[in-house]
């Protein structure tokens, strides 16, 4: 018989992490670098005290996490991240974080030493509340202390300053880099977030592509004036401007192509008062296409959308562009690979693309990587009714771990 995660402590640890960030909507706000995320990390690092595990730690807050006194022969490294977005739900990233970790566990109580190690990982802010798939990013790439200094959050705070006095990182913010040589292959579990699983009755998703992503932050500067004594032809409104501008965009989206989206989902204003002109929108802008070169076309006409509409209205637009995330495909061996374990465990599965950003596609750079999908009942996601069923999480997780036992026997 293969062998098979354990369920009910699967489940449990899930369930003890829901509660953590809890907020008073029912939602969970487990926010990049706050005290919500400080106590799932704390939480996990005790998960992995009690089954003897060591956990190594980056200046920007990466985890990673595996038996100590290993072989230095290349990793087979599996996660996901820990924080949510605003009032989001308890499975997107904590199902591919808890689920590795109970695969690390599992595979240390079953005896046989693997060829190869294998690593439990947690991804810092991969919700990109400082930068798209943050803690990914700086290990595939870096960055530097210009980049990370010139990092905001969603409401206005520098990533550096909620990096200072930050209990769960160690070292040099700019020394984040992972060598390949320490990788064999990365594998990540996640719930689907779409209807496709669930409508078709099939139990394993085995993804083919991630989408490609980008975002950022238009700044429209008018003037602050009276309500009420000043004329409206008189007015530099950075609203209005905005307003124009978050209109144009499911226009912009359509004519990019037919899988490509533009999401407005965060609007700042000041001063803020009700009779007040305002003088300062800020728009924040997430959007994406399996193609990189709409990406990058979308990322340049949404730079002329916003000047257009700050000249009709009489201010000043700044566009500041994040980095284009690449789509990637997955790795194919690893993909039948995938598909394999899913049929020895009498699971059926298809091929399915994401329309989501993943780690995974940050990791894919560095090494082999693949991804399995799990159904997301009514294909809702970042909401507090996110769901998968108790049968559907651990069949994902039995579906890892034989991939991962798998790829650590090679």
């Amino acid at each position: 018989m293969s062998l098979r995660v354990d369920g009910k402590r699967l489940l449990r640890d899930l369930a003890e992490l829901a509660e953590i960030g809890r907020d008073p909507g029912g939602g969970l706000s487990r926010t990049s670098f706050t005290p919500a995320d400080a106590q799932a990390r704390a939480w996990y690092a005790a998960k992995c005290e009690e089954a003897g595990l060591t956990l190594e730690l980056d200046a920007l807050g990466n985890m990673v996490a595996g038996l100590p006194g290993r072989h230095d022969e290349p990793a087979v490294w599996s996660g996901s991240h820990l924080d949510t977005v605003p009032h989001g739900g308890a499975f997107d990233g904590a199902l591919g974080a808890v689920a590795a970790l109970e695969c690390v566990r599992r595979l240390a109580e079953s005896g046989p030493q693997l060829t190869r190690p294998v690593r439990a990982v947690v991804f810092s802010d991969e919700e990109g509340n400082y930068n798209h798939l943050l803690g990914s990013t700086a290990m595939r790439r870096g960055f530097s202390e210009e980049e990370l200094a010139a990092m905001t959050g969603r409401d206005g705070d520098r990533l550096v300053d909620a990096l200072d006095g930050w209990p769960w990182a160690r070292g040099s913010r700019t020394d984040t880099r992972v060598d390949p040589a320490r990788l064999h292959a990365f594998a990540e579990l996640h719930i689907e977030q779409g209807p496709t699983l669930e409508q078709q009755g099939i139990r394993i998703g085995v993804v083919t592509s991630i989408i490609g992503l980008s975002g950022g932050l238009v700044r429209f500067h008018g003037r602050a004036d009276h309500a009420g004594t000043t004329p409206m032809d008189a007015r530099s409104d950075a609203l209005l401007a905005a307003a124009q501008f978050i209109g144009a965009m499911p226009g912009l989206a359509r004519a990019s192509g037919p899988a490509s989206v533009i999401t407005t989902g965060r609007v700042r204003v000041q001063p803020g008062g009700t009779n007040q002109v305002p003088e300062l929108a800020e728009v924040s802008l997430d959007f994406r296409d399996p193609s990189r070169e709409r990406v990058a076309a979308m990322l340049e006409a949404i730079g002329r959308s916003a000047q257009e509409a700050a000249a009709a209205h009489g201010v000043r637009a700044e566009w500041h562009p994040d980095e284009i995330v690449d789509p990637v495909p997955l790795d194919e061996g690893m993909r039948a690979l995938i598909a394999d374990c899913a049929a020895d465990l009498g699971l059926s599965s298809i091929d399915i693309a994401s329309g989501a950003g993943h780690d995974s596609q940050n990791m894919a750079l560095l090494t082999p990587t693949a991804m399995i999908f799990v159904p997301s009942r009514d294909g809702r996601s970042h909401v507090p009714v996110e769901y998968t069923t108790d049968e559907d999480v651990v069949a994902g997780a039995d579906v890892l771990l034989a991939t991962l036992r798998r790829l650590a026997d090679t």
